[in-house]
């Protein structure tokens, strides 16, 4: 049985647009698109991939976060979403017999919570000031941190926090990119510290991806991303005709970012220590990206415009190439994060 569609006034207004032409992915068809409408009463939007609201679920928490990406993250089994105005973190776990999400419970975060990612066995929520880790076991996630550390700068601005190989990467807008070990067990540990060789350029560390050893991390006002590895800067791109890389997504050889003051996405070839723009625009978009995401063959983007938002939907070919699906239109300009729920058999990730 479905949930009915609850929210406040200002959001009742939701248009969707008109999908494309359908894709052999069956898997893509049946996925859904969760993002948040980050307002004081937050709440999470859940589309199918021809751009229809579905599902709109309270997180429990006030939104109000802005400048920073990854405020949803999921696993296999659970999806976080950070109410930054109330200072916790909502946890909701899937619902097999229904198909979809079903909210679990709030963690509590040491302040304002900015960012959250998964790794094998833990949550970690960025806040304003700190990084926390928060271990899952069968009773979900513990409400209490098993790890802490305050941010090498801790002024308000971090952005993103990523998962590493026995670390965490974190970013701050203040010009710092910076890591925190894990203990064995996956809780932070020590102390946070800044890596080494960051450009003397630096200007405003942005979005990050990870995978492996490596961060993906973007320097947006400088127009760059660099590699992050072994605690040190390896190597930076520019972004051409692109301003302002903000966010960026990983699957396979292809790294996409969403240059907020172009409107638009451009696509990047990565191996090694390489770096290489291939294409400077696959996508562009009426407002300013805020946050993107990318799985196998399916793309989603968050912009904001006006007094409006949109989540425009892609499939990606082989080749790296966006073709749109479909758009939602959201009648307020707050909406924040983005995440791709794959569902290969009744909402199995």
């Amino acid at each position: 049985m479905k949930k009915p569609l609850v929210g406040v006034a200002a959001l009742t207004l939701l248009t969707a647009g008109v999908a494309s032409a359908q894709d052999n992915f069956s898997w893509v068809d049946h996925a859904l698109i969760v993002t948040a409408t980050n307002t004081s009463s937050n709440a999470l939007l859940v589309y199918n991939t021809s751009g229809a609201l579905v599902e709109q679920i309270p997180t429990g928490g006030a939104g109000g976060v802005g400048g920073n990406a990854g405020g949803i993250a999921q696993n296999h089994d659970l999806l976080a979403v950070v109410n930054f105005g109330s200072g916790n973190v909502s946890v909701f776990a899937k619902d097999s017999s229904e198909g979809g999400l079903r909210f679990e419970k709030l963690v509590p975060a040491i302040t304002n919570p900015v960012s959250v990612a998964f790794g094998e066995d833990h949550l970690y929520i960025l806040t304003a000031t700190h990084i926390e880790s928060h271990l899952i076991d069968r009773y979900g996630v513990h409400p209490t941190a098993d790890g802490e550390a305050s941010l090498v700068i801790g002024d308000g601005s971090a952005a993103q926090v990523g998962v590493l190989h026995g670390q965490l990467v974190i970013s701050e807008k203040s010009n710092a990119i910076e890591t925190v070990n894990l203990s064995d067990g996956g809780a932070v540990t020590g102390s946070t510290k800044l890596v080494a060789n960051i450009p003397a350029n630096v200007n405003a560390p942005f979005g990050l991806a990870t995978r492996g050893n490596d961060a993906y991390v973007t320097i947006a006002h400088a127009n760059e991303i660099s590699l992050v590895r072994d605690d040190a800067v390896l190597t930076v791109t520019g972004s051409g005709t692109q301003s302002a890389p903000c966010w960026v997504t990983l699957d396979g050889p292809f790294l996409f970012s969403a240059n907020s003051p172009s409107h638009s996405v451009s696509r990047y070839a990565v191996y090694g220590q390489k770096i290489i723009q291939d294409a400077a625009v696959v996508a562009t978009f009426q407002g300013n990206p805020t946050d993107i995401t990318y799985r196998d063959n399916l793309a989603a983007v968050v912009d904001a415009n006006g007094a409006v938002s949109h989540v425009s939907i892609f499939h990606v070919d082989g080749d790296g190439n966006f073709n749109l699906k479909s758009t939602a239109t959201i009648n307020s300009a707050t909406t924040n994060g983005i995440a791709i729920l794959r569902d290969d058999s009744r909402f199995n990730y």
